[in-house]
């Protein structure tokens, strides 16, 4: 029996929707949105009946009926910290996507409203998979150097974890079998450790770490920071860590291409900017094979700057004596979905249920001198 899926990815102009079924595309698109309408709205939840007229609109052109869609996947935005999987859409987690429990206001929070409006309506399953607050993090991961301040991880789980699921199945091997290194190159660059189907370290990237990116600052000194900050309003400096950042802070521009395209042509400053988010990339890489003791079947690349070959190729330079690097150029974050979705349907994977709890918070052992 086959299963028709439907994926849903809301983002911050654009809503990208796939259907898949078993777990070949049959139609996507990047159904656009007035950016005035967007901004007309107070709240990312308020926007819901707007994207879902349009979305609609995208399908019916398309000649896709929605109730010949057996599950619905939405983007999990909102979520507090869970480790990795297919959720089912409760109540608590709509709860929670609505009004952004996270803290963090994002399109994505629409993914799991849009996704249970259509199921309800039509009597199906819904679904998030491996959120953007997936958090997996071994908890010697976790410690700094503060007592008090503990690490938490914002990565692309849904990519990363999909690009090692793939990239076991073409080894003939099981991805909860294997040691990873897996990382996603685009606007923002998640380095991530992936020992026996956990992530169990990787970047935070809204929270200042790792590699800078095209719109991040990545990793900085603390006291320089501080110094920044008697500089500039907190606010100033936040937004350096997602949105102001990297090659925006240095060159004016997000665009990777025309930054690569300027060092190529000569552009000295343009030059030491791209080299240096090479040089870190490779770092953290290797930071992240230490934390798996060196036993890493593979260095895996995704992300929409892996169409770089100088990038990828800078990446096996540096990196390739610790395992082979393998480069799966663009996202699956739609396939993705449809994916985890069609697992569940066919008893491969098991759901698991939202409770509203964080997957880890301090413990007593905080407290013992």
């Amino acid at each position: 029996m086959s299963n028709r899926i439907l994926s849903i990815n809301p983002g911050s102009t654009s809503t990208k929707i796939g259907v898949f079924e078993d777990g070949v595309e049959l139609f996507s698109a990047n159904v656009p949105h007035d950016a005035d309408a967007l901004a007309g709205f107070p709240t990312i939840s308020d926007q819901l009946p707007y994207r879902k007229q349009t979305i609609l609109r995208a399908l019916s052109d398309a000649g896709i009926a929605l109730s010949s869609i057996d599950a619905f996947v939405g983007r999990g935005g909102g979520l507090l910290p869970v480790e990795g999987g297919v959720y089912t859409i409760n109540d608590t987690l709509l709860d929670h996507a609505v009004r952004g429990a996270n803290g963090v206001q994002h399109p994505a929070q629409l993914g799991p409203q849009l996704a249970h409006g259509f199921a309800r309506e039509f009597g199906r399953p819904c679904f998030v998979v491996n959120p953007p607050d997936t958090d997996e993090l071994a908890l010697r991961a976790r410690i700094t150097g503060v007592r008090g301040i503990y690490r938490t991880v914002h990565l692309h789980a849904l990519n990363l974890k999909e690009t090692a699921i793939r990239h076991s199945a073409a080894l003939g091997k099981r991805y909860e079998d294997c040691n990873y290194v897996v990382c996603h190159i685009g606007g923002g660059i998640s380095i991530s450790a992936h020992e026996k189907g956990r992530m169990i370290d990787g970047n935070d990237i809204v929270g200042g770490e790792g590699p800078m990116a095209p719109t991040r600052c990545g990793a900085l000194p603390a006291a320089g920071l501080m110094d920044y900050c008697r500089q500039h309003d907190l606010k100033t400096a936040r937004a350096l860590c997602t949105r102001t950042g990297g090659f925006i802070s240095h060159l004016g521009t997000a665009d990777a291409k025309a930054v690569f395209e300027r060092a190529e042509a000569g552009d000295a400053y343009a030059r030491v900017v791209w080299d240096a988010m090479c040089y870190q990339i490779v770092k953290y890489i290797g930071a992240m094979a230490a934390a798996l003791m060196g036993k890493v079947d593979g260095i895996l690349l995704g992300g929409g700057m892996v169409h770089n070959q100088a990038l990828v190729r800078t990446v096996e330079e540096g990196c390739g004596w610790i395992a082979p690097v393998t480069a799966y150029p663009g996202e699956f974050e739609l396939e993705a979905m449809a994916a985890g979705a069609c697992r569940v349907l066919t008893g491969q994977e098991r759901v698991k249920e939202y409770t509203g709890q964080p997957v880890w918070t301090p413990g007593g052992w905080e407290c013992q001198a």
